[in-house]
């Protein structure tokens, strides 16, 4: 088993990002269980906007990307909130993984099928479980399948502020149910791979 993590950060390497390190709690209990992954900051590459997989403009770096997502059986998006809202990075992989919609594997099948996906939140503003209901939303309808508790979070809370999970002490809920969301996309990844989706109906 692959997984592949977007960090959707709005910082760059090799800036601290607080979900960085609280994907990779998801990231070290999958590896503890024989899972391969690959951690893609987003904000390191040039993602021209667009709906499509192929490059817009010289210099776009999406449709290296896209190999990368498409080879993973488990996907991870992370994301901070900003105004409730997941962040625009986010959004731009999003908006060019809407190509899925017309991509289908060699079986005919869309190409989202027999993969799972699961979600890492974190930021200063309440509101995680919208933006999990927003990314879930996103690729349930490009083909993911979304497990139970295949999500964790943190917020500190309403109000403005810093990302603080790298130096926060209340990590101990947020952590253990990173941990759970990897047991549950492994499940249900292995469980796929054992009995795949069948094709949409006619």
């Amino acid at each position: 088993m692959h997984a592949v993590v977007l960090n959707c950060t709005l910082k760059a390497s090799p800036e601290p990002s607080s979900t960085e390190a609280l994907a990779r709690v998801v990231m070290t209990a999958l590896e503890e269980r024989g899972v391969t992954t690959d951690l893609v900051r987003l904000a390191d590459f040039d993602i021209a906007p667009g709906v499509v997989s192929e490059a817009v403009r010289e210099g776009d770096d999406w449709p290296a990307i896209r190999a990368r997502i498409l080879a993973g059986d488990i996907l991870v998006i992370a994301t901070p909130t900003w105004l409730g809202q997941p962040s625009s990075v986010s959004k731009r992989a999003l908006e060019r993984m809407d190509a899925f919609l017309s991509e289908s594997k060699d079986d005919g099948r869309p190409i989202a099928y027999d993969k799972v996906a699961g979600f890492v939140v974190t930021g200063n503003e309440d509101g995680a479980h919208h933006v999990i209901a927003e990314l879930a939303q996103a690729v349930i309808d490009l083909g993911y399948t979304v497990p139970g508790h295949s999500w964790t979070y943190w917020n500190k809370g309403p109000g403005p502020g810093d990302e603080v999970y790298l130096t926060t002490d209340e990590r101990e809920w947020t952590d253990r149910t990173g941990r759970t969301a990897a047991l549950n996309l492994l499940a249900v990844a292995e469980a796929l791979a054992a009995r795949p989706l069948p094709p949409p109906s006619d």
